[in-house]
């Protein structure tokens, strides 16, 4: 599997990105994964729930399972949190693993970046900041895309992770 991730400041869209980067991606024939690195705690689980009671009464995972979806919650408690290539090796195969965030993980990664949020670039600093995507012209040693130029962005990543995709089907309307 490719690993290709998405990184910036807060506040700089790279959520946003990926939300119209993925149907763009899938739309080329390709099977995309993403995981996205938070920063705080965060809980998919309700209290009071029987999933939520199972770990609260100490399980290690829990993965609830419907017809529509499933998931596995795997609690830290003393361990150290998970280094990107093992919850890489938790995905089931596809083409491509977009990653949100894991700054400091050396995969090649596509910095969003928006001067007028006052933060300095990360390509800069980065060695595998590999092109950035930016809503204004800025001098780089890397490719500049334009951040809402999607196609342009997909493109860059296909080629990039020498991905086999298909064209895009224009359909006249």
């Amino acid at each position: 599997m490719k690993i290709f991730g998405i990184a910036g400041w807060s506040g700089s869209g790279k959520t946003t990105l990926l939300e119209k980067l993925i149907p763009r991606l899938i739309a080329r024939g390709l099977k995309i994964s993403v995981i996205k690195h938070a920063h705080h705690g965060f809980d998919i689980d309700k209290p009071g729930k029987d999933s939520w009671r199972h770990r609260e009464a100490g399980a290690s995972e829990v993965m609830l399972a419907s017809g529509s979806r499933w998931a596995l919650m795997h609690e830290c408690r003393h361990e150290p949190e998970p280094v990107l290539a093992e919850l890489v090796a938790r995905l089931a195969p596809c083409d491509l693993v977009l990653v949100e965030g894991f700054k400091q993980e050396p995969v090649p990664k596509l910095e969003v970046h928006r001067p007028a949020n006052g933060k300095p670039p990360l390509f800069a600093e980065r060695d595998d900041i590999v092109a950035v995507a930016c809503d204004e012209a800025i001098a780089a040693p890397i490719p500049v895309l334009p951040l809402n130029d999607i196609d342009a962005v997909a493109d860059f990543v296909i080629r990039h992770c020498e991905l086999q995709a298909t064209p895009m089907q224009v359909t006249p309307c």
